[in-house]
């Protein structure tokens, strides 16, 4: 009765909000339970909600090493969470909903069609029920696939390693438990060069982070690239871009030194984590300013709507890039692959942009003042945040509070969405019917 009535009360993207605060609230009491840590002390409310929040945001920062201070009570909590935040809280939800034969009311639906942006209500139950099995059976074929090069490494503890890697891959959430075996917040550095690795996580990540709607027209439709949706070709050309082009950048300038094997599997591996999944094979403090700067453009634009992974998302920044090209020619409509962008979605798409800079700008100002620490070690931390990606630079478990709950902020915001937060808190306005007089300004 209680849920009924407040659904009623609520819009679908309040719901949503709620949804992934609650379900971090309760990873919070979960990992401050004393068999959540390996110590003799349970965990503080700041390390756990920390923690919670980055597993639920699929972020990957943390504050404590995950091998060496969670027990396989707490590591086992946080991979829960993890693919929770990965699939969304609805998604997950709904399966449930399924699995255990309950009917699934219209209210229900229209949050699914949220949760996995899907452009119609008809037929989301069973694409969702679809997507959540492709999900399923990408995260045990990774496991599988990863299993001879941690079973070979370090035996039957292999198993569960490769089972977490895999997961948090696919959900792109970064989280690793390798700080036992080669130091902490090692991430997969111990696989530098190992092709194996390299290839099994990128394509996990990369498949997590395309969008629910492309592997449903890649299932539909396979090879047959034009019958796909407008949506789907956008975001398949860019992320091909968006891997290509920061992968050869990183070739021939900070990986130069390496051998080529090597140089070729950590040119891949820094082009594709940082959008959005913040595991990491080469040294991030010994590469260039340059370097940085690549990947923290890299993290604030992520992955695909409807997907684990978080940022602006590409199909922001491909209208955005249509839009420029219609200014330059002068045309009257956005136009992507014949099919023309309504001019709401352009002026959604230069909002989100300009929030994403403006927050991971200001999250590091912020930090550096309260820190005293460098202005371009903090604004990588607070994109890294935003974007809900999980790459540091070694600062994090050293931040204050305020810092902290900075990055907690950052982390929410970025994985539930500006725009959802937005129309979350502003649902109940109506929409405007009247207009202003028109009068020119010039810009530019």
């Amino acid at each position: 009765m209680i849920t009924s009535f407040l659904c009623k009360k609520l819009s679908s993207f309040q719901i949503i909000c709620m949804g992934f605060v609650g379900a971090i609230l309760l990873g919070t009491l979960l990992l401050r339970l004393p068999a959540a840590t390996r110590g003799p002390e349970a965990a503080s409310w700041g390390d756990a909600l920390f923690t919670a929040t980055s597993a639920v945001c699929v972020t990957g920062l943390v504050v404590r090493d995950t091998a060496l201070y969670w027990a396989p009570f707490g590591q086992a909590v946080i991979l829960i969470l993890i693919q929770v935040g990965g699939l969304g809280v609805v998604s997950v939800a709904a399966f449930i909903a399924l699995v255990s034969g309950k009917r699934i009311g219209l209210l229900q639906r229209s949050l699914l069609q949220d949760t996995i942006s899907a452009h119609q209500i008809g037929g989301v139950v069973k694409l969702t029920g679809f997507l959540l099995r492709i999900a399923f059976f990408a995260e045990l074929l990774g496991a599988l696939l990863l299993l001879p090069w941690f079973c070979g490494r370090y035996g039957a503890s292999g198993i569960w390693m490769a089972a977490f890697h895999s997961v948090s891959a696919f959900c792109n959430a970064g989280f690793d438990i390798m700080g036992a075996r080669t130091g902490a917040f090692s991430s997969l550095t111990a696989f530098s060069g190992s092709l194996g690795v390299t290839l099994t996580v990128c394509t996990l990540i990369t498949v997590g982070g395309i969008g629910f709607l492309t592997w449903d027209d890649v299932s539909t439709h396979g090879l047959r690239f034009k019958r796909y949706r407008m949506q789907s070709k956008v975001i398949l050309l860019m992320t091909g871009i968006l891997i290509l082009l920061p992968a050869a950048v990183l070739f021939f300038s900070d990986f130069a030194g390496f051998p080529l094997k090597e140089r070729l599997c950590l040119s891949l591996f820094q082009a594709v984590t940082p959008r959005t999944a913040g595991f990491n094979t080469g040294d991030l403090a010994a590469m260039s300013d340059s370097g940085r700067s690549l990947l923290v453009g890299l993290m604030l634009i992520g992955g695909a709507p409807g997907s684990a992974a978080g940022g602006m998302k590409i199909t922001t920044v491909a209208v955005l890039a249509a839009n420029a090209v219609a200014v330059f020619r002068k045309r009257k409509s956005v136009r992507l692959f014949g099919r023309r962008v309504e001019d709401e979605v352009v002026r959604s798409a230069a909002t989100l942009m300009g929030m994403y800079i403006l927050l991971a700008a200001a999250g590091g100002l912020i930090m550096s003042a309260a820190e005293k620490l460098p202005l371009g070690a903090c604004l990588f931390e607070s994109a890294s945040a935003l974007g809900t990606v999980g790459l540091s630079m070694g600062i994090t478990p050293q931040l204050g509070m305020l810092s902290r709950g900075v990055l907690v902020l950052l982390m929410l915001w970025g994985r539930v969405g500006g725009l959802t937060l937005m129309f979350a808190a502003l649902s109940r306005r109506g929409c405007e019917v009247s207009q202003c007089p028109l009068e020119k300004i010039a810009v530019g």
